[in-house]
């Protein structure tokens, strides 16, 4: 257990951090997965509306990846692998 207040604080404001990690995290991991699914749905129908939503879920991780990073949840050159081969599962279609 801590001894001082800083220690204290440190580990209230650690607690807090982790919880807004952890939301960043799970919301990209969620909607990568809705992103991927569209693109498996689009490779076996062939329908253009599965694209079209895959786009726009690709815009939306675009932007939640821009923030992660904005907010050191990742570092920038992580967040850019991550957006570049989600844009190369886009491409392959």
């Amino acid at each position: 257990m801590a001894n001082n207040k800083s220690a204290i604080k440190r580990i209230r404001i650690n607690k807090r951090n982790r919880l807004q990690n952890r939301f960043y995290k799970s919301s990209i991991r969620t909607i990568t997965k809705m992103f991927l699914k569209r693109i498996e749905n689009y490779n076996l129908s062939q329908n253009p509306e599965d694209k079209y939503q895959a786009q726009i879920l690709l815009s939306t991780l675009y932007s939640l990846i821009d923030k992660a990073c904005k907010k050191n949840v990742f570092h920038k050159n992580n967040a850019a692998r991550k957006k570049s081969q989600l844009a190369l599962k886009l491409k392959a279609i």
